[in-house]
Formats: C-alpha cells, sequence, structure tokens
C-alpha cells in the first residue's frame, strides 16, 4: 500500500474502519482479493511475483497492512525478500520486529480491532496503535505529508455516520489532486515524479494506484472487506462479509 488511514476505536459502531490505495507497477501480476487456497483463514489480494500481499484479513479477525518506506538516498538491503512476506507474517501471528531488519524500508499496522499495533525497521518503533484517526503513506505512521493531511480530513467527514457510506469512502480515495510543490517531501525522487506521487490516486505510465480496499470491522466482529481494482484491467469489484 502507499496510503492507509484508518480510524481505531474512535467509532461508535465500527472500532477499526480502514481505508487504503495500493501504488504499484501496472506490469507486476497480481491477483484480486479472495480466500487463498494454500491459507485458507486469509483474505486477500496477492503478489503474484513474490506471493505475498498488502493487506488482508484473517476469518480470526485479525488485520495487516503495510507500506513502503520511500528514501531513495538510503542504501537498500542486499537480496533483501519481499516486504509483502511481512503482512502474511502479521496475518498468521508470526511477526518478529528482531528479524525485520533484512527487509527494505516498511511500515506495517497489524493486529486485531483491541490491539492494533505499528512498526518499522527506519526507527524501530514497535508500538500499540493509540485510539484515534491516523495516516500513512511512504514515511512514518503520521507524518502529514500533503494526501494523507486531505485523506484524513475527508475521512473523519466521512465517518460521521453511524454507518459511513461505502462508496463515499471510495470516493475519497479516488482523489487525484496534486499537491503544490512547496508541499511535497522530499524523498530523493525528482520533481515531476514526486509531484504525480503527491496524489492519493496516481495515474502514470506504467504506475499507479492499482486498487482501493476498505475495511469495516464491527463491535461484533462482523468484518466487510469490499476491493476495487482499477488499473490496468479496468473496474472490478470484489465484496466479502467475515463473522469472526
Amino acid at each position: 500500500m502507499c496510503l492507509i488511514v484508518f480510524a481505531y476505536r474512535t467509532h461508535p459502531r465500527f472500532p477499526l474502519i480502514v481505508v487504503a490505495n495500493r501504488d504499484e507497477f501496472l506490469a507486476r501480476p497480481t491477483a484480486p482479493a479472495s480466500f487463498w487456497d494454500d491459507a485458507p483463514d486469509i483474505l486477500a489480494g496477492r503478489d503474484l511475483c513474490a506471493g505475498g500481499t498488502w493487506l488482508g484479513v484473517t476469518r480470526q479477525g485479525r488485520f495487516a497492512a503495510l507500506t513502503n518506506y520511500r528514501d531513495l538516498r538510503k542504501p537498500r538491503p542486499k537480496n533483501a525478500p519481499s516486504r509483502g512476506e511481512l503482512v502474511v507474517r502479521a496475518l498468521k501471528g508470526e511477526m518478529d520486529p528482531e528479524e525485520t531488519r533484512r527487509y527494505d524500508g516498511f511500515n506495517v499496522l497489524f493486529g486485531t480491532a483491541d490491539d492494533l499495533r505499528y512498526h518499522n525497521n527506519i526507527n524501530g518503533a514497535f508500538a500499540l496503535v493509540e485510539p484515534g484517526i491516523h495516516g500513512l503513506s511512504n514515511h512514518l505512521l503520521n507524518t502529514p505529508w500533503p494526501k494523507v493531511t486531505s485523506t484524513k480530513h475527508a475521512f473523519t467527514k466521512a465517518i460521521e455516520r453511524d454507518r459511513p457510506d461505502v462508496d463515499a469512502l471510495f470516493g475519497i480515495l479516488k482523489d487525484g489532486h496534486v499537491a503544490a510543490d512547496e508541499q511535497l517531501p522530499d524523498t530523493g525522487l525528482d520533481i515531476v515524479r514526486e509531484r504525480a506521487l503527491s496524489a492519493a490516486f496516481i495515474v502514470t505510465e506504467g504506475y499507479g494506484t492499482r486498487c482501493s480496499t476498505v475495511v469495516l470491522v464491527d463491535h461484533d466482529g462482523r468484518v466487510h472487506f469490499e476491493e476495487r481494482t482499477w488499473q490496468p484491467l479496468g473496474t472490478a469489484q470484489h465484496t466479502f462479509t467475515i463473522t469472526t
């Protein structure tokens, strides 16, 4: 994922509400969200190159999602494994922060609607998430990049209802507004690419927002999981309800 905004233990009906965009190269083969044949408790899309995922839930109520940390000046580990493995491990309850140093930079959210945690391998943070509305892109949790700030603002308004409108939440994720140059982060990209990646919904040649996901978990453990895929083959929708 490259953008995750979520409400944790703030909504009266849904202790966890998540909206997220996955940005990726359009040529990278991907399977849409489904329950996995080789791990039947996991519901997630799948990276068909490395076998991992970017966001998923389980029949037992576990949640995990990941963003890459972008700093092109930072040396990359040699022979680093795919970061998508981390989400799978977290969904299986096998997350070990001591083993994550060998991966390229990442942020991962994982746990349940009652016990959500955050970890990155940049400053080593490993902490319980505090109740509130949070945002995460390709820096650290709640770093106020323009698309994080604007999406959090729209999201906060959208979840004021007793049951948030799922179409409205997906609409927030379709925002293609590009930030002003003076607001852009400096991650080592040239200004043209940094500008393009500042949108919540990215459309560029060969790279962009491949899918959006909305997850709502209520106090009874029911999970509404909906994924909408956008590129490169057009729109498709995949909706699931889980009772844990």
